[in-house]
């Protein structure tokens, strides 16, 4: 006597679609990318140019030549200052804004002190923004030549006194 046992599937499964092959999409082609990143980073540059400079700029600037003055590698320099290399090279690049605790032992790292270092990036920022166009030295809510004031409005920079 065989053993006979149907067997039936409790649930029956979606029948599935075909898949569909995806059409290519055209890439752009290398060289017309290199034009398009080149472009966009002379606007940025342009527009880097045109505004006053940033502190963390020319302070990356500054630190960067200090090191380089004593022929340290970023990996020599972040070791002494306790950070990574990696972000040294943020900080030296403008990428980073660094804490004063931080400014304070890149500079112990560097042989110089935070004041110096402090007076040297302060010169630097007047150096860049002698060198500007006059337009970009206005401060943001500046009233340009030919605006009056009203009666009553204050303005960025204003002192105002509180009378008893």
């Amino acid at each position: 006597m065989a053993e006979h046992a149907n067997v039936y599937p409790l649930r029956r499964e979606p029948e599935r679609e075909p898949q569909r092959e995806r059409e290519p999409q055209p890439e752009p082609r290398p060289r017309e990318r290199q034009a398009q990143e080149r472009q966009a980073q002379e606007r940025q540059a342009q527009e880097r140019q045109a505004q006053e400079p940033l502190w963390r700029d020319v302070l990356g600037r500054r630190l960067r030549v200090l090191r380089q003055e004593q022929q340290e590698t970023l990996s020599e320099t972040a070791s002494r200052a306790g950070i990574s290399p990696q972000y040294l090279s943020e900080i030296e690049r403008g990428r980073k804004e660094p804490s004063s605790e931080m400014i304070a032992a890149l500079a112990g790292a560097l042989g110089t002190t935070l004041i110096d270092l402090t007076e040297h990036v302060a010169s630097d920022l007047r150096r860049q923004m002698s060198l500007a166009p006059r337009a970009s030295r206005t401060r943001p809510g500046h009233i340009g030549p030919g605006r009056t004031r009203r009666p009553g409005r204050t303005w960025p920079g204003d002192v105002l006194a509180l009378a008893a």
